[in-house]
């Protein structure tokens, strides 16, 4: 989000009233993550001054693209995607602009490609884009009522208080740590064999750390490649995660820390390059490489399990549980949404009341946790009948190399995909595959098990 608010301000900062609002997703040029997360900012102006800035992000069940819900397992290139939007007024002084939205989101992105389509379901897309609108017009209106009850001086220093603190107390941390070991390094594979390299130099005295990702492999033809903004919020987050105080995620957090990351790298790649599953697969390999550096725990399942069926009618997605790594202290929690994931899965009763879908099973895949003093978490097995012909795509990792253990805890077990004819016959789809079914196909997602912490039997490790 940082990110994607500093653009929107350096963009059009200057060419702003009261009242407009703006929407943005492109992944390279304008701060996003993958083209379904769209950002509404919005600016919070006082007298005549724009002081702060409201944003929201929202996945967008269809925005276009190759496959309905807009997380194609093959795409290579960002039209495959769907609409890509580097900055537009949404409202201008307050009149909502349905048609320019509509026209942007409607339009193929690729119109030489006859797959490539514009969003199918743009009403739900206005829908969602008010009430994004609406929410950042009640932050706005909270703002201004702090800034009426306090001033304005009063509330921006408090502003930078919050900032402050947080970079205090993620330097204190950094500094503590340097003091056992100031030279970190781990490395992790995708499941194509492509390396996620770190190495942190952590200055003793100051906490000033260099996150240093040279050596990373280049950008695939594929879409596992994460913009930059991704990184950074992988490094945020698990700098917030170690930190003990209770404090406001806040860009406070990344003022130590300086982030190298090669150009046209898998985390770096060129603007136009397919990003859809890396904001959702490699931000979590990154997210694992962190923590395996800084010796915290063990591999999550490393993957969000993203899983897309529709036809011309409708789009649905949604990420699937797994298991979560053990830790020094403790057992990996089963069957949770861990690390990146930021989301809840649909109710069983809402998605076949309002999708042609049968919900066959959904428990936990028992024994997928990697063994150790501490086991990891378990992943889950889900598994859906289709009702109608759909187009189904699964877009996952961890399906070749397995979560790892640490302080010689077992990996947690790989993902699996399955595909289930209406005769019975089990085809493996592998770990990303886009294919048609029709009634009585079904679809079996076993999800990947944390990895575990210490070796069975050892007295447990206290934690740094």
């Amino acid at each position: 989000m940082q990110a994607a608010v500093t653009f929107q301000k350096d963009f059009n900062g200057n060419d702003l009233q009261e009242g407009d609002v703006l929407v943005s997703n492109h992944p390279q040029l304008a701060g996003g993550s993958h083209l379904p997360d769209i950002t509404v900012v919005t600016p919070c102006f006082d007298e005549g001054e724009i002081v702060f800035w409201v944003a929201s992000r929202g996945h967008h069940s269809d925005v276009g693209g190759i496959t309905p819900g807009s997380m194609p397992p093959h795409s290579k290139s960002i039209k495959d995607e769907g609409a890509a939007i580097v900055s537009f007024k949404l409202l201008v002084q307050g009149t909502f602009q349905e048609e320019g939205i509509r026209k942007l989101l409607c339009t193929p992105s690729d119109l030489s490609n006859p797959l490539c389509s514009g969003t199918r379901c743009v009403e739900d897309n206005l829908s969602d884009l008010r009430a994004q609108v609406a929410a950042n017009f009640r932050g706005v209106a909270l703002v201004k009522e702090l800034i009426s009850d306090y001033t304005l001086p009063v509330v921006q220093a408090y502003m930078h208080h919050v900032q402050n603190n947080a970079e205090m107390t993620v330097r204190c941390m950094l500094m503590k740590l340097a003091k056992t070991n100031n030279k970190l390094f781990a490395e992790d594979f995708m499941d194509d064999g492509t390396l996620i390299k770190l190495a942190i130099d952590i200055d003793e005295k100051t906490g000033n750390s260099t996150f240093d990702f040279t050596g990373t492999g280049p950008q695939v033809y594929g879409n596992c490649n994460a913009p930059p903004a991704v990184t950074y919020s992988a490094i945020i987050y698990c700098l917030r995660s170690m930190v003990a105080q209770d404090i406001p995620l806040n860009q406070g957090c990344l003022a130590p820390i300086q982030i190298i990351i090669p150009q046209n790298s898998i985390l770096n790649p060129s603007p136009d390059a397919a990003v859809v599953g890396g904001n959702v697969l490699t931000s979590q390999r990154v997210v694992d490489v962190i923590l395996r550096a800084f010796k915290v725990c063990a591999a999550s399942q490393g993957c969000m399990n993203n899983l897309t069926f529709g036809n011309t009618n409708f789009g649905y997605y949604e990420t699937i549980a797994g298991g979560a790594g053990a830790g020094p202290s403790w057992h990996g929690r089963s069957g949770v949404h861990s690390h990146m994931t930021n989301t809840r899965i649909t109710d069983p009763e809402i998605l076949e009341r309002r999708y042609p879908v049968v919900l066959r099973e959904f428990c936990l895949r028992r024994d997928s946790g990697g063994k150790g003093n501490f086991h990891g978490g378990d992943g889950v097995i889900r598994e859906l009948e289709f009702l109608t012909d759909v187009t189904v795509s699964i877009l996952s990792e961890r399906r070749s190399i397995s979560p790892f253990g640490m302080a010689g805890g077992m990996p947690g077990a790989r993902g699996q995909n399955l595909l289930i004819t209406p005769d019975g016959i089990i085809q493996s789809l592998g770990g990303k595959n886009s294919v048609t079914s029709g009634p009585g196909t079904r679809i079996r997602v076993l999800s990947p098990g944390g990895g575990g912490y210490g070796k069975c039997g050892d007295e447990a490790v206290e934690p740094f």
